[in-house]
């Protein structure tokens, strides 16, 4: 049974970043004595609870064991401390989906070329794709003057150009990617704005 004297850990959560996860939580302070926790997770189709690889931890967090690291998996994990013979109530996270509840960082722009009427971008992508997955990159660029008016595009590949432009003149452009998921799209975070001249013909 659970102790009444030793409180439940707080602030029980899941942070998730490019498929990364890892269970947190806020620790549980008591007057002596140093609060142990233990982790546990099971899938949505499985009643009985496993390990997580996190059994009476001092750390107050807890990364995601490799065999649950599937995008589509739904999970539930709980977390209790203990002290000595002691074990405070188990705290349920809510269900977690990978695919559905992970942040996707921006891409990474490895290098940019410019010529008088084009930028050519090299990205990579946040996080490394998965065998089928159907990545876009979602660009915004503009002119970089007092008004500026944004135009957008959207390519497959890591490697592509922004076209039509003038020359010797500066752009701006930032850059996000939207992976196509069993339920629609998952966008990811704007990559922060870069800016290139054209070069001079």
């Amino acid at each position: 049974d659970p102790s009444p004297h030793l409180p439940a850990p707080k602030d029980v959560e899941i942070y998730s970043y490019n498929f990364q996860s890892l269970l947190r939580w806020s620790p549980v302070t008591v007057e002596n004595g140093s609060v142990l926790y233990t982790a546990h997770y099971k899938t949505e189709s499985y009643e009985e609870w496993s390990e997580m690889g996190c059994g009476r931890t001092p750390r107050t967090q807890c990364g995601f064991p490799p065999q649950t690291q599937k995008r589509r998996w739904t999970i539930v994990l709980r977390v209790r401390a203990e002290l000595g013979p002691l074990a405070s109530a188990w705290v349920h996270t809510p269900p977690f989906v990978a695919e559905r509840d992970t942040t996707l960082g921006p891409p990474k722009v490895k290098s940019v070329s410019a010529s008088p009427d084009s930028l050519l971008l090299n990205v990579s992508p946040p996080f490394p794709p998965e065998t089928g997955d159907v990545l876009l990159y979602l660009v915004s660029y503009w002119e970089n003057t007092t008004s500026p008016t944004e135009r957008k595009l959207s390519e497959s590949k890591t490697l592509f150009q922004i076209g039509n432009l003038k020359e010797s003149t500066l752009y701006c452009f930032s850059i996000q990617v939207q992976l196509k998921i069993y339920s629609g799209h998952l966008l990811g975070q704007q990559s922060a704005p870069e800016c290139h001249r054209t070069a001079l013909s």
